[in-house]
């Protein structure tokens, strides 16, 4: 019997000790799963969002608690994009690399930490979800080299983050559906990577390059953003070119307050853009600017876009609703120069009436809106071409709200205060009735003239228009 117990006990530590070793075996794997992984994913605070206090290491389950992580909260990650470095001896860069540096301004400037707009993104994120995780993705040591061979590590970035994200949801059972991908520049192609690689698919990718255009003039050699779209849905604020205030005026502005080491923040002005329209959303939840979709810029800025039946606009940034559609959809909106960006969209519609025979062409006129709130006076805007007995239909845009419209003004502008022809001839058109929709509210008005039929006159007094107070147009309207 004796021998026997002996027997049992030695079995029992010889399975114990297998047991152990294979366990230590299966931890030292998947210790081994993380060796590679090279980006460092850094849990910031609200109470400091500019610095890396505290990283989560991937397959160091202490670190998740060191770091306080909430796991009943959601978690946004932030992928930053390319981060300008100094080019010590730009006679050395090829011929391909050296323009590329000069497009982007960056030649001899420094910076090889973090974008400015990292941690002004992190505290917006925090002020809206106080509860949150708001994770930084550092892959900074790869994003710093030239911009091709940065490119070149998206995919292995985009492959740490996916496997971070496959560790928590594995290790902690943190649903997926709770994550954010966020990335921006090369930092949104590294987010798309790592989406299309989670073992579960992520609740949401804010793509702030591919799906917020704003900055895609120019070739592909020599644009930072992406024209064509390429997400679900992609927006393009202003046209998707250069935005307000980061025109030449702007250029001139800066150079003399600053002197030519602040260029580079001119393309980055347009191209970051899209970052400021996100936390702008973010901080003005009462307020979201509008986003509508059109088949082409062109068609937009005549005022044929601004139906919000069958989800044809949508909020844009944090509020953006989700809608299942078959294929992407294009969707355009116009900004302010700076934060709170929302302006208020209206689509105008006037019939030229008269007897003149001669087309006119990039004819400028001002338009004046009077409200029950505000009035915007004096607002510009440029008929291409015009000609007696047609309607013609444009946008226009008000930086305030208004309120519900009352009254409007048009005036017929001189080409310049010294036209010949208009000295000796003004040409004019009557007008009955001016249409107006309102983007943001969806309400439609017909204005008509005080004197049944207005004549607008070149280079004459402005002509006024009131809210029609027509027995018909009441029915429909309600």
């Amino acid at each position: 019997m004796e021998s026997k117990a002996l027997l049992l006990v030695a079995l029992g530590m010889w399975f114990q000790s297998l047991t152990a070793t294979r366990g230590g075996v299966a931890a030292a794997d998947r210790g081994r799963d993380f060796i590679d992984i090279e980006s460092k994913f850094a849990l910031r605070t609200p109470e400091d969002t500019a610095e890396d206090t505290c990283h989560l290491i991937p397959g160091v389950t202490e670190s998740v608690a060191n770091c306080h992580f909430n796991h009943s909260s959601k978690t946004f990650v932030v992928i930053h994009g390319w981060t300008l470095q100094k080019v010590a001896n730009p006679q050395c860069l090829r011929e391909e690399e050296r323009r590329q540096y000069q497009f982007i301004g960056v030649l001899g400037q420094v910076t090889g930490m973090y974008e400015s707009w990292v941690p002004k993104l992190v505290a917006a994120l925090y002020k809206r979800e106080p509860d949150s995780n708001v994770i930084v993705v550092d892959w900074l040591s790869r994003a710093q080299q030239h911009y091709p061979v940065s490119a070149g590590y998206t995919k292995l970035v985009g492959k740490d983050v996916a496997k971070f994200i496959n560790w928590m949801a594995e290790e902690f059972h943190y649903p997926l559906d709770n994550v954010h991908l966020l990335g921006y520049s090369l930092g949104a192609h590294a987010a798309g990577i790592a989406g299309s690689l989670t073992n579960k698919k992520v609740n949401r990718i804010t793509d702030f390059v591919d799906v917020l255009h704003t900055f895609t003039r120019g070739s592909p050699g020599r644009s930072i953003g992406i024209q064509k779209p390429v997400g679900h849905v992609d927006i393009y604020p202003n046209g998707g070119t250069f935005q307000p205030g980061c025109n030449i005026g702007e250029a001139i502005r800066v150079i003399a307050e600053r002197g030519l080491g602040d260029v580079d923040q001119l393309v980055k002005c347009s191209h970051e853009r899209s970052i400021h329209l996100f936390i702008d959303s973010l901080l003005n939840e009462e307020n979201p600017s509008k986003a509508y979709r059109c088949n082409s810029k062109e068609a937009f800025e005549k005022g044929l876009c601004l139906s919000c039946r069958k989800n044809r606009c949508n909020n844009l940034g944090y509020e953006i609703n989700k809608v299942r559609a078959k294929r992407s959809s294009k969707m355009y909106l116009k900004t302010r120069s700076q934060m709170p960006y929302k302006v208020f969209h209206y689509q105008v519609k006037i019939h030229f009436s008269g007897t003149e025979s001669d087309t006119q062409t990039n004819q400028a006129f001002e338009i004046s809106l009077y409200g029950t709130v505000a009035e915007s006076e004096n607002i510009p805007f440029t008929l291409p071409e015009f000609s007696a007995n047609k309607t013609y239909s444009f946008l226009i845009y008000t930086e305030v709200d208004i309120g519900e419209l009352l009254m409007l003004k048009l005036k017929w502008k001189n080409d310049s205060y010294f036209s010949w022809s208009d000295w000796w001839s003004s040409p004019s058109f009557a007008i009955e009735k001016i249409r107006v929709k309102a983007g943001e509210t969806q309400k439609k008005v017909i204005f008509c003239s005080r004197e049944k039929v207005s004549h607008l006159q070149k280079g004459k007094a402005s002509v006024v228009f009131v809210k029609c107070h027509d027995k018909s147009l009441n029915k429909k309207s309600g």
